[in-house]
C-alpha cells in the first residue's frame, strides 16, 4: 500500500480508470463479436444499422487510447469489408 498522499490518490485513480476502460473495451468486443455472429447468418440489414455505432465505439476506444489508430483502421476497414461482402 502506497505511504505517499499523492501515490494514494494515484491508486484510486488508477482503480477508477482501469473500471472505465475495461468496461468500455468489453462492450466494444462484445459488439464486434456480434457483427461477425450477424455476418455469419447473412443479416446485412441488422448489419447496416450496427455500423455506425461500431465504428463510433472503435473512435471512442482510440481517443482514450484503449484502440493504437493504426489498429482502430484495420477494425473499421474489416468492419466495411464485412458489410461489403455480405
Amino acid at each position: 500500500m502506497p505511504i505517499i498522499r499523492s501515490a494514494k490518490k494515484a491508486m484510486r485513480q488508477n482503480i477508477a480508470h482501469h473500471e472505465v476502460n475495461s468496461s468500455q473495451r468489453k462492450t466494444l468486443r462484445f459488439e464486434l463479436k456480434k457483427a461477425k455472429r450477424l455476418a455469419a447468418d447473412g443479416k446485412k440489414a441488422e448489419i447496416m444499422a450496427l455500423l455506425p455505432r461500431l465504428q463510433q465505439l472503435i473512435d471512442k476506444a482510440t481517443k482514450n487510447h484503449l484502440l493504437h489508430p493504426n489498429n482502430a483502421a484495420h477494425k473499421k476497414s474489416a468492419l466495411a469489408k464485412l458489410v461489403a461482402s455480405k
